[in-house]
């Protein structure tokens, strides 16, 4: 299936936390995610990223490859949603997604981060489990990345062998999610990515 990929939500494949720290819309949040439905309008995090439509390298799988050249830098990224999610309680949300980044010119590979569909808590905590291993991360507004980088590697490895992985994170309003990925295809999509951002 492919993905919609409305022009905003590509902001968090093209800049990681120190660069989104500096995104901001004029409600002081950052506008990373986009609506569920690919007709919403999505709010721009910066006039840069989101006057860049993503372009699809190739759907593998649940996963679609992506190229983008923000400012003249290329980026390049696989892209997922969930394959289940649960919130409790249960309440609405933005559609959430799963991206893995590479930026060559800042010698980014491989960077993972998610978006939750809704604003997270103040230094709230959120991860990643996968293989039996958990990976914590930082979060800013609806997003987060790994927050020990050297654990980065040790991560994209897993995903790449295994067939799913949970991402967990607790709203501003103390909603409980956990959202299942399905790894299916991201192996031939991150090869894709590293031909295309090497």
């Amino acid at each position: 299936m492919t993905l919609a990929l409305p022009v905003a939500l590509a902001a968090i494949a093209m800049c990681g936390p120190a660069q989104a720290q500096q995104q901001r819309s004029s409600d002081g949040g950052i506008r990373l995610a986009a609506q569920s439905k690919s007709t919403a309008a999505a709010t721009p995090a910066a006039p840069a990223p989101a006057a860049v439509q993503p372009t699809l390298l190739g759907q593998y799988g649940d996963w679609g490859a992506y190229t983008a050249s923000p400012n003249g830098k290329k980026v390049c990224f696989a892209i997922a949603k969930p394959a289940s999610s649960k919130t409790s309680p249960n309440r609405p949300r933005d559609q959430a997604f799963l991206f893995v980044s590479s930026r060559p010119t800042e010698k980014v590979r491989d960077e993972v981060s998610i978006v939750f569909g809704y604003g997270l808590k103040n230094n709230a905590e959120a991860s990643i489990e996968i293989a039996g291993s958990n990976y914590a991360m930082y979060t800013q507004s609806d997003g987060a990345w790994i927050k020990n980088a050297a654990e980065e590697k040790g991560l994209v490895d897993a995903m790449r062998k295994s067939p799913d992985l949970i991402v967990k994170g607790t709203s501003n309003r103390g909603t409980s999610s956990s959202d299942t990925y399905s790894l299916k295809g991201l192996a031939q999509a991150l090869d894709r990515v590293g031909q295309e951002c090497h």
